[in-house]
């Protein structure tokens, strides 16, 4: 018989705030833990959409323990109707695109799922109260959120998961109180996957704090979960297998609307779930962000700081893509001064960095496999930055400002400055909450 993935039924602790999660594969079974904060009811809020949340939860955390050995067979006793089933596929298939990729293997269209079918009517909806649950990240975009919010009376809560560093730092200045959980992976699985015989890689993280998000918001009661994702999210990095690999898939539009749906229908309509940056470009949120200063030395979008052992070290490593792009998108729109002092160095003015930022801007290579923007946004920003005194003679602008000339030409450049700064429609954002956020966005 073929090997196969098995994911348990989970189990909840209403007096310690305790789930638990099983799962089993090559002969060996992993148990993960969440600890929720305390005096959270899960019969306060709807027990059977909490149950089912529950459920859903533990689908979504198996992808940590299913790419030890990615078999091509899911089996849970866990009963799935049309929708879950949909979105546990695209979290298994789509998710987990990077890491297939990365790693050589071929699973698009050929996995497995054997659950129970769940025929069960849609729960009555919880009463939840009328305030959001907002994640944050440490970094730029999940502040902005924050910015807009404020700006538009939108009561909400800072929300993370196993927070550390930027997280906290950002949380303080924020000044509201937030609400952590805390993830436990089982240690042997993050020992296995060093271990030959077994497979590591990317995982859909944002896809893995959501669903802890909708447990947290039906403990606690929360109406909406609000994310942070640009519709840059979207773009892919390469084609493998058939289809494209996302690095971000977890946070494009597509996933957004699978989960938003399983969610509602998890909830009967009660739990919303949207991306409230949805409609801007990095650029329009770079913009957005630097209209205030009081984030500039505790954010970090630079993932060197969110590993497994913590934070450690400095905000900005200073050589990575991430650290790259989002120095390139704030260039336009930060005083000099400001921006070198933010990332404690120029990034811009070492031509040992040359080879990322023609990455970045698709002057070579790929779109690097990292949380960064569309490549003709980053090169729309760089072209940018030929015209302004300040930043014209760096090194990177001046080596990179042929190619870009030659490859772009100058009206394609222009017309997509342009473009970044025009929102799109495309978004799940209640119109009540877009009419008022909007007003706050310029």
């Amino acid at each position: 018989m073929s090997e196969r993935f098995v994911i348990e039924k989970p189990e909840f602790d209403a007096a310690t705030g305790v789930a638990r999660f099983r799962y089993g594969i090559a002969d060996r079974v992993f148990t993960e833990t969440l600890t929720f904060p305390e005096h959270g009811d899960p019969n306060a809020y709807g027990p059977q959409s909490f149950a089912r949340l529950l459920d859903l939860t533990a689908v979504v955390l198996g992808v940590s323990y299913f790419k030890l050995r990615a078999p091509f067979s899911i089996e849970t006793a866990i009963p799935l109707n049309v929708n879950e089933r949909s979105l546990m596929l695209d979290v298994y298939e789509n998710g987990l695109g990077e890491f297939y990729a990365r790693n050589n293997l071929k699973r698009f269209g050929q996995i497995s799922i054997s659950a129970p079918d769940d025929d069960r009517p849609a729960p009555p909806a919880p009463a939840l109260p009328d305030r959001a649950l907002l994640p944050i990240g440490g970094g730029k975009d999940s502040l902005v959120s924050v910015q807009l919010l404020e700006e538009a009376g939108i009561d909400f809560t800072p929300f993370a998961v196993n927070p550390k560093g930027p997280i906290l730092g950002s949380v303080e200045k924020i000044g509201r109180a937030p609400l952590y959980v805390q993830r436990r992976l089982d240690p042997e699985m993050i020992r296995l996957s060093k271990e030959p015989g077994f497979y590591n890689g990317h995982v859909p993280s944002t896809a893995i704090n959501s669903v802890i998000a909708a447990l947290t918001a039906l403990l606690f009661g929360y109406n909406r979960i609000v994310l942070s994702n640009e519709r840059s999210a979207s773009e892919g990095n390469v084609e493998f297998d058939g289809r494209e690999a996302n690095h971000q898939h977890s946070k494009s539009l597509d996933f957004e609307r699978l989960i938003a749906g399983v969610l509602a229908g998890a909830t009967g309509g009660a739990l919303g779930y949207f991306s409230l940056l949805r409609p801007y470009s990095e650029a329009r949120i770079a913009r957005i962000f630097a209209r205030r200063t009081e984030y500039d030395h505790v954010f970090s979008s630079c993932n060197e700081n969110f590993k497994l052992a913590g934070h450690t070290g400095p905000l900005w490593c200073g050589n990575c893509p991430k650290c790259h792009f989002v120095f390139l998108i704030f260039a336009p729109v930060m005083p000099k001064e400001r921006l070198v002092s933010i990332f404690g160095q120029n990034l811009l003015a070492q031509p040992g960095h040359e080879r990322s930022f023609r990455e970045l801007t698709g002057l070579a290579g790929q779109k690097p496999w990292e949380c960064v923007g569309e490549i003709e946004e980053a090169a729309a920003c760089l072209w940018a930055l030929t015209a302004m005194p300040e930043w014209a003679d760096e090194p990177i602008v001046s080596m990179l400002k042929p190619d870009l000339l030659t490859q772009y030409g100058s009206a394609r450049l222009a017309a997509a400055l342009d473009e970044l700064l025009a929102d799109t429609t495309e978004h799940l954002i209640p119109p009540d909450i877009a009419q008022r956020v909007a007003a706050h966005a310029f």
